[in-house]
């Protein structure tokens, strides 16, 4: 009986130790539509700040942050 409460004990630490699991559906959590409506608000003020050079903007991804460079077309 007591192996069997050691083993409880164990098992209970070890979930309560655990990393939680990724739910994107937690309120906490940082949504994917969110994401994506802030990169398309950036992509939107890069475009029109390169127009006026008569460019386009060109996003790219670098070490996991999205970077904005005016190309020629």
């Amino acid at each position: 009986m007591r192996w069997i409460t050691v083993a409880f004990v164990a098992l209970l630490t070890a979930c309560a130790n655990s990393p939680p699991a990724d739910n994107p559906s937690a309120p906490s959590s940082f949504q994917p539509a969110a994401q994506e409506r802030s990169e398309a608000r950036a992509l939107e003020r890069a475009e029109a700040a390169c127009v006026t050079q008569g460019k386009h903007a060109e996003a790219k991804r670098i070490e996991g942050d999205t970077v904005y460079s005016c190309v020629s077309r």
